[in-house]
């Protein structure tokens, strides 16, 4: 099962709350926690009722002891509700103002994407608000409130006049309609803002019992291995070639690939005026791709025509690994030239003869580079020639990959919810699907405008009826699972809220798909093969996720500003890690957080290492062929393909909660999470661009692109929110390891906290070890393999002999220089039984050089005596 974040003063007594002081109050128009008055001038028409009196905890299927702790302190929190005079589809109203009172969020910013936001009054709230947090300090305490579900209806927060924090609740069908809401928005209080998101989220699990916790799910398998994604090295030009080019890349550089996630590009997809039966052809670019539909569950003719050996042995097939930049750069030739065009006309020019000459010639110049540059495999459709059976597709591919790359233990494809961007293609299944248009949520009118949004808008969904989501899904993923695919990257989750008139609303037509997505995943890839994304929405996650346990917590690695911006090269990096780090608070008690991929080639490569490294998920790459940094990727991944990962998912520390590190000048994101025998924090400088609500976009503050000085101490990890870690978390003495400084400093729970000035889009990863006295005089810290950026997270098993001879004896994975702390030189060093001499110096560093022993796994024995 997957570990949860667990605070170690957990709720021990199990006796029901009803007999506690309830916290939460709502009189006169004043809602007020523990008399602290919270909200004012709230409707008469909002109604607040204590969580007991609205649970009936005995109908859910949570776990006994989940359900206890949620018993336990139920006191703690309630639900709001209100009432209008006639029924509606979507319904606004007030729940009270609040004013000069700090406030986090997480709203959408685009349909599938959300990120951080933070205000002191209602109306800072942005669009579509998923949750927010109020601090509280005059009773040293945080309170959530969080909009969630009720009945046919979900609900999001949003900026009133005045300070107001109006709730919107809406079915996406004017069918579904209602009047009265009597839970559709929960509030809890803590004096502990981790410990509030997983007492607020276990609460509303036990409460709504439609998704499950991390904590009761189990992981996928990659979830601590390295991995390459095929998406920004190929885009929709993927295939067989290019793929085993790619594996074939990392291989030979001495880093083995556990897993390969073949991303959009593989599939059989269609326009609605193509021969039915034939793949679209020469796509390329995204976009390009989003009115398409599937026509055919099995993969497309790039793969089906792969015949088994192809690559293997002396005559194997060969790939010019130029051939995806090459059709890439001409695309974007192609892209440019219509956009030209489309500016002239915008422009009110009438004769455009020029721009379609180009362009025309452009479009053959790519289709020449395709028939040019071929794969190597038979040419035609698989109807001219037979390409059925074992020796051919993709089953033969994944065991050809498997045959040729021995610790490759997962292959992954991608895939849209609705099966591709546009669906299925009416007709071309044996499932009922039709076209349907797309209404897009008046919540969605203040988020960013979006070219996927407008594509799908344009040429709407084919939807498979949701009485078929069972068959719809199992189609599509027996086939993969019988071809060796292990698991599924399913994206463009977020669609099904513009499909919902006739369907039951959005609530009921997500039921329908989740449930027969989660049917398909414990039947085919082992109950955990899938990677969520396009997601971030409480729709998917109080309904999808009883079964998926790891999904995105940002939006995509972008390696340049796609609105032009040349400085979005850089800015756009803090960006990402600043979606990630503030969706790890709620999405992490759901799932496991993926921080995405990212290219170890590129400008920012060793700052999104640096978070990657300590943010507690799988490390994957989208390199180009060719085009990789394996310097960087060492410092990140073993030789076998498995990465020294953190114990849990990293957070932001606490002081970094009600702050703007993206455009503030001054704030630092500092990221805290553990090791097995040590915490970990990660300063990063994210400052230079942020959310602009006028032009409803992520834009540029240079300004702030800058040094940033800021501080971190020990107290900056949340030792308690770790049972294993808690004892750590009381130790006198530590040592702290900077890995860019390569220093190692002493201090203790009263020292002073450490100054650091981080550069723009750099960073520093603090690892704080106790201390352990052994004997009278010896004292001793190992830091880990200095050579990864997670040095910590090397440290495999640690045992101390206290008794006799003082010895500390270690396991330790990777090779090169091993640091550890201590105040007096071993009497003996011995590595893998023998012998050796370490180096110490009077500055406390013991230092050991560790081989690479592949029989070991790359673990060696270290023992020093004192």
């Amino acid at each position: 099962m997957a570990p949860p974040n667990n605070p170690v003063n957990s709720i021990l007594n199990r006796l029901r709350s009803s007999s506690l002081d309830q916290c939460f109050d709502l009189c006169k128009g004043k809602f007020s926690v523990k008399g602290c008055p919270l909200l004012h001038d709230v409707p008469s028409n909002v109604s607040f009722r204590p969580f007991s009196l609205v649970c009936n905890e005995t109908e859910s299927d949570a776990p006994f002891p989940l359900v206890q702790r949620v018993k336990a302190l139920s006191h703690k929190g309630g639900f709001l509700g209100f009432n209008t005079d006639e029924p509606s589809d979507s319904v606004l109203n007030s729940l009270g103002r609040f004013a000069d009172r700090n406030f986090l969020s997480i709203f959408r910013f685009k349909t599938w994407w959300s990120t951080q936001w933070v205000g002191t009054s209602g109306s800072d709230l942005q669009m579509e608000t998923q949750w927010v947090v109020l601090d509280v300090p005059e009773i040293k305490s945080y309170v959530i409130i969080i909009p969630i579900i009720e009945g046919g209806f979900r609900s999001a927060l949003r900026p009133g006049n005045d300070g107001h924090v109006m709730i919107f609740a809406e079915s996406g069908s004017s069918h579904v309609k209602s009047c009265c809401f009597s839970s559709i928005a929960y509030v809890h209080v803590s004096e502990n803002p981790f410990n509030l998101m997983k007492e607020a989220f276990s609460a509303i699990r036990v409460h709504l019992n439609t998704f499950k916790l991390l904590e009761e799910k189990s992981l996928p398998s990659m979830v601590d291995k390295f991995g390459w994604c095929t998406w920004d090295a190929f885009y929709l030009t993927v295939e067989p070639a290019g793929v085993w080019q790619g594996v074939k890349e990392f291989a030979d550089a001495g880093v083995s690939l556990r897993f390969v996630i073949i991303d959009d590009g593989w599939q059989s997809i269609n326009n609605d005026g193509d021969d039915p039966n034939e793949d679209a052809k020469n796509l390329v670019l995204g976009g390009e791709q989003m009115t398409a539909r599937l026509h055919r569950f099995e993969e497309c003719d790039k793969f089906r025509k792969y015949k088994g050996g192809s690559f293997l042995g002396s005559n194997a097939l060969s790939f010019n690994p130029q051939k995806p930049r090459m059709l890439i750069t001409k695309a974007i030739e192609i892209e440019h030239a219509v956009k030209a065009r489309d500016k002239a006309l915008q422009s009110g020019a009438t004769d455009v003869s020029e721009f379609e000459t180009k362009i025309k010639k452009l479009k053959q110049e790519l289709d020449d580079m395709f028939e040019g540059e071929g794969s190597g495999l038979p040419n035609g459709n698989c109807e001219s020639f037979d390409c059925k059976g074992d020796d051919f597709g993709l089953k033969a591919f994944t065991r050809d990959l498997r045959t040729e790359f021995k610790g490759l233990d997962d292959i992954w494809v991608w895939h849209a919810l609705c099966g591709a961007w546009g669906g299925v293609r009416p007709g071309a299944t044996h499932l009922d699907c039709k076209v349907v248009p797309c209404n897009v949520s008046p919540g969605l009118e203040g988020t960013m405008p979006d070219l996927a949004v407008d594509k799908i808008v344009e040429g709407g969904i084919g939807l498979v009826h949701p009485s078929q989501a069972d068959d719809f899904f199992d189609s599509m993923h027996s086939h993969l699972s019988e071809s060796g695919v292990t698991g599924v990257k399913v994206d463009v989750i977020h669609t099904l809220e513009y499909v919902s008139e006739e369907y039951g609303g959005r609530v009921n037509l997500a039921k329908a798909y989740y449930n027969g997505l989660s049917s398909s995943l414990s039947k085919n890839f082992k109950g955990t093969g899938i990677i969520s994304s396009m997601q971030q929405c409480n729709d998917f996650f109080f309904l999808g996720t009883k079964q998926i346990s790891m999904g995105r917590v940002g939006d995509d690695f972008w390696f340049q500003d796609p609105n032009g911006d040349p400085n979005g090269v850089f800015w756009l990096q803090g960006v990402h890690m600043i979606h990630c780090a503030y969706n790890s608070l709620w999405m992490g008690q759901i799932i496991q957080p993926d921080w995405d991929m990212f290219q170890s080639d590129h400008v920012c490569a060793k700052y999104h290492a640096g978070s990657r490294a300590i943010c507690g998920g799988p490390v994957y790459l989208s390199d180009s062929l060719g085009c990789h940094n394996f310097d960087l990727i060492k410092k990140l991944v073993y030789p076998d393909g498995t990465i020294p990962k953190c114990q849990r998912f990293a957070l932001p520390t606490r002081d970094c909660l009600f702050v703007n590190p993206l455009f503030d000048n001054k704030s630092l994101l500092k990221l805290w999470n553990f090791n097995k025998y040590g915490g970990v924090i990660g300063a990063f400088n994210c400052q230079g661009a942020g959310w602009d609500g006028k032009v409803r976009r992520i834009i540029g503050y240079p300004q702030c692109y800058k040094p940033v000085t800021g501080s971190v101490h020990i107290t900056d990890i949340e030792w308690d929110q770790c049972m294993e870690a808690a004892a750590m978390g009381e130790a006198e003495e530590y040592v702290v390891y900077l890995d860019q400084a390569e220093s190692l400093l002493p201090l203790t729970p009263k020292s002073n906290p450490i100054q650091v000035t981080i550069q723009s889009s750099s960073f520093e990863i603090f690892s704080f070890v106790p201390v352990k006295n052994l004997g009278p005089i010896a004292k001793f810290a190992p830091i880990g393999v200095t050579g990864m950026f997670n040095s910590g997270g090397t440290i495999q098993e640690l045992d101390y002999n206290e008794t006799g001879a003082a010895a500390a004896r270690l396991k330790i994975k990777g090779s090169g220089n091993f640091l550890a702390y201590s105040n007096v030189a071993p009497k003996t060093c011995y590595l893998n039984g023998t012998e050796v001499a370490p180096e110490w110096s009077a500055d406390g560093k013991l230092k050991l050089d560790l081989p690479w022993t592949e029989e070991a796994n790359g673990i060696s024995d270290v023992v020093f005596v004192f």
